[in-house]
């Protein structure tokens, strides 16, 4: 199939199903311009690189927790600022929302940097289930409750010098006192507050809502690490549905390098 087909194929599998699910990954944020090495890393990061040899934003995020507060927030100051608060170089997203924003759509997505909505997605029709950079909790945690983080992010940016950030400005929780972290799946610490079972109703009413009809599963920019819909090792379907048509397809570079079709029973 030639690239033009699959770009076909896709196009009319949208046009002619009732509701679509999006399934997204990192790869499409990678698609759209947030690279996390290169050129991109050595203009925010050459300082942590030099003293600490991290070549790359994500194993970069690894050594800052071991660094001292000071330190670990200084790069992730940076780290948030970059990857949640600045737009994509590219349009990727715009051009993903202009293919299905008029169709009944749901986005599932790993994603933590918001580009979902930035691009214009509704909010109610979305479902970022590992968390948001934007976002931070008690590290305990002694509370299910988020805080946005915007304004001491910025702050820290302003604020930092030699690679540190003033101690006062060190997040700690207001209820317990102890260190605040981001909101990231990483352990049984993630807080699923209020927002996030809110967006998993609404995910769970959207299927039922759409029982029976041609429901188009579409997965894009996943991978082995955190796959949304299917499984990455066999092309399962994670999500047990009552669905009569349903159809899934996987733009998924990693494992499946090409437009892929299945239709669940």
């Amino acid at each position: 199939m030639t690239y033009e087909q699959k770009i076909t194929l896709l196009k009319e599998k949208i046009r002619s199903a009732d509701a679509v699910i999006l399934g997204a990954g990192a790869g499409l944020s990678t698609a759209a311009g947030f690279i996390y090495s290169g050129e991109r890393f050595d203009r925010h990061f050459s300082d942590f690189s030099a003293i600490y040899g991290i070549k790359d934003m994500y194993t970069g995020g690894f050594v800052a927790m071991k660094l001292p507060p000071e330190e670990m927030w200084a790069y992730w100051s940076r780290f948030i600022h970059i990857n949640r608060y600045t737009d994509p170089p590219k349009d990727t997203y715009q051009r993903l929302f202009a293919l299905i924003k008029d169709k009944d759509y749901f986005v599932l997505t790993t994603n933590v940097d918001h580009c979902f909505q930035k691009a214009g997605f509704d909010k109610h029709r979305l479902f970022y289930t590992q968390g948001d950079y934007g976002l931070f909790q008690c590290s305990v945690p002694c509370h299910q409750k988020t805080y946005d983080n915007k304004e001491i992010v910025d702050r820290m940016l302003s604020e930092q010098k030699g690679m540190k950030i003033p101690a006062a400005l060190i997040p700690t929780c207001p209820v317990c006192g102890k260190p605040m972290t981001l909101n990231l799946r990483s352990d049984n610490t993630f807080v699923e507050d209020e927002g996030w079972h809110t967006a998993a109703q609404r995910y769970n009413e959207f299927l039922r809502r759409h029982e029976g009809l041609n429901l188009l599963f579409l997965e894009i920019g996943v991978g082995y690490n955190t796959p949304v819909l299917c499984t990455a090792s066999t092309g399962n379907i994670k999500i047990h549905t009552k669905q009569q048509s349903t159809e899934i397809l996987l733009l998924n570079y990693q494992f499946n390098n090409h437009v892929s079709e299945r239709r669940a029973a």
